[in-house]
């Protein structure tokens, strides 16, 4: 069963609304009960764990990054921690391998292309960043002064900083491991070595985001494809009208476009269009530093709509032009595979 009150600030009172209807609803003890909250008053969490702990509710309808419609539903990772961390209140066991939390909201924020502010609890970048000297001190003295959980149980990394132009093949394949990152073969981890090799020539610290970012491109690029990145050039100058030319493949074949734009992210997808003429409409384009710096690599998504199919494409690069043409680009294979499943069922 899953009993929704749709707006209450009290979650005493949704816990008890729970509870009341298990204890006058005949046989309710042979189902069991689950509640779904959304987040309109930023209840959501609350009202669940209330829904859980008063009422005896066994199961929590959550989605990862509390994604949902208008303020979004209750948040996965922040009632399994809770409900973990707090084991001596609530009392119950979850099922949860906590570890991969971080590595599965990155993936559904890839996915989805809604970027995890920095602030959000557990998965949030700010999560485990202490700034103040005082807080500085008593996280070094003791860490549960001012952290109440640790940061590894969630999937995050104690030494963020791991890699850089001089590291090895043997560093770079542990530190896949340690990430969780399996490859197919040896080749997959050689050529994902000297894209690495690449980037740190590029910059100077290399993050767990930045490999994470570069396997998920490695990945997409094994992918049956038909357009693929080569190369972009682009110039733009204030009071000038922005020019872009991009080289890109087309069934394995270079092929050369250009065009003019309201700037360079916009003259280099225009460029992409001139040849490839999709027709697509764009419903999405988000920007997301992996890291954070100046040198941090930008991750890009783009929403392409067409014919009623909707895609999203991801890229990864330090240049956010070149990261939005290989964004654009794999929008574009993944709808034209759409494309080519519809066909064939047809």
């Amino acid at each position: 069963m899953c009993p929704t009150l749709w707006v209450t600030p009290f979650p005493e009172l949704y816990g008890n609304f729970i509870k009341n209807l298990r204890e006058r609803i005949p046989n309710s003890d042979k189902a069991i009960w689950s509640v779904h909250c959304h987040n309109d008053l930023g209840m959501a969490v609350a009202n669940s764990l209330a829904g859980v702990k008063i009422g005896g509710a066994r199961q929590v309808e959550c989605t990862i990054n509390g994604l949902g419609e208008r303020a979004g539903n209750c948040s996965l990772e922040e009632v399994v921690m809770a409900v973990k961390t707090r084991k001596d209140y609530f009392g119950l066991d979850l099922g949860i391998d906590t570890k991969h939390i971080l590595a599965t909201s990155r993936m559904v924020s890839q996915t989805t292309g809604f970027v995890v502010q920095p602030n959000k609890a557990v998965v949030g970048a700010n999560t485990f960043a202490h700034a103040s000297g005082i807080h500085q001190d008593g996280v070094l003295k003791a860490r549960d002064t001012y952290e109440i959980m640790r940061a590894e149980d969630v999937g995050w990394s104690a030494n963020k900083i791991v890699l850089g132009k001089l590291s090895g093949r043997n560093a770079f394949k542990q530190r896949l491991q340690e990430l969780g990152v399996s490859m197919e073969s040896e080749a997959d981890i050689n050529h994902a070595f000297a894209r690495f090799k690449d980037l740190a020539d590029r910059k100077s610290e290399i993050f767990d985001e930045d490999i994470l970012a570069l396997v998920s491109d490695e990945s997409h690029a094994h992918e049956k494809e038909q357009y693929g990145f080569v190369s972009l050039s682009q110039h733009s100058e204030t009071g000038e009208r922005p020019q872009a030319k991009i080289v890109f493949t087309v069934d394995g074949k270079e092929v050369r476009g250009e065009s003019d734009g309201n700037g360079p992210v916009d003259a280099s997808l225009k460029a992409i269009e001139t040849l490839v003429k999709s027709g697509a409409e764009m419903v999405l384009y988000s920007v997301n530093a992996i890291s954070g710096s100046t040198e941090s690599q930008g991750e890009v998504t783009v929403r392409l709509q067409n014919s009623g199919r909707v895609v999203n494409g991801v890229g990864a690069d330090p240049d956010i032009v070149v990261a939005s043409a290989k964004a654009y680009l794999s929008a574009l294979n993944k709808l034209q595979s759409k494309a080519d499943r519809v066909a064939a069922q047809g």
